[in-house]
């Protein structure tokens, strides 16, 4: 387990480790993933979740209750139901986002994937991302696990980023660049 532990670091790190460990122990690998991963979407969009999970007013006892129906409604897994009880138990769900994150580096790692980001200007189609990831599994000899991410500001274009790899095409480093150049020609 040393070279995965390397991948994730800090609480959501240890948090992260510790959930792969216990699935992978309980051979409940797949039902765990797929819980982490609708959670990550659960957060990702909805502000009054990331509220709950942020909130220094609301007390450990409403953030676990929020939790528990919340996962119960969305049909978890008895491991990730306990888990995420645990962390609320802790006062450490500001860091769940982080922790989910830090889950799907470990099981990209684990199944021989790379993880990365995509970020767009606006929301990309499931035929649109699995190209992306085609493209991407070309050029990297291997499968690439995406997020994907919304960021109005970039007008246009992608952001991928891969490890320590970045691509930027979006629009606004492009108009960026061009006013440096044109600044340049004056």
């Amino acid at each position: 387990m040393v070279a995965e532990t390397t991948l994730v670091s800090g609480i959501a790190g240890r948090y992260a480790t510790a959930l792969f460990e216990l699935a992978a122990d309980r051979k409940a690998m797949d039902q765990v993933a797929g819980d982490v991963e609708q959670l990550g979407r659960m957060i990702e969009g909805s502000p009054e979740l990331q509220r709950v999970l942020r909130s220094p007013v609301l007390s450990r006892g409403d953030q676990l209750k929020a939790m528990t129906a919340i996962l119960g409604r969305a049909g978890a897994n008895d491991l990730t139901r306990r888990f995420v009880g645990l962390v609320a138990q802790n006062r450490r769900l500001f860091a769940l986002s982080d922790i989910v994150r830090d889950f799907g580096r470990l099981l990209a790692h684990h199944r021989g994937e790379q993880s990365g980001e995509v970020v767009s200007a606006q929301p990309l189609a499931d035929d649109q991302l699995a190209a992306i990831k085609k493209q991407l599994a070309g050029l990297l000899g291997s499968e690439v696990r995406l997020s994907a991410k919304v960021d109005p500001n970039l007008l246009g274009g992608l952001i991928v980023k891969i490890g320590s790899r970045m691509m930027d095409a979006s629009l606004r480093t492009k108009l960026q660049r061009l006013k440096l150049a044109m600044k340049g020609a004056g």
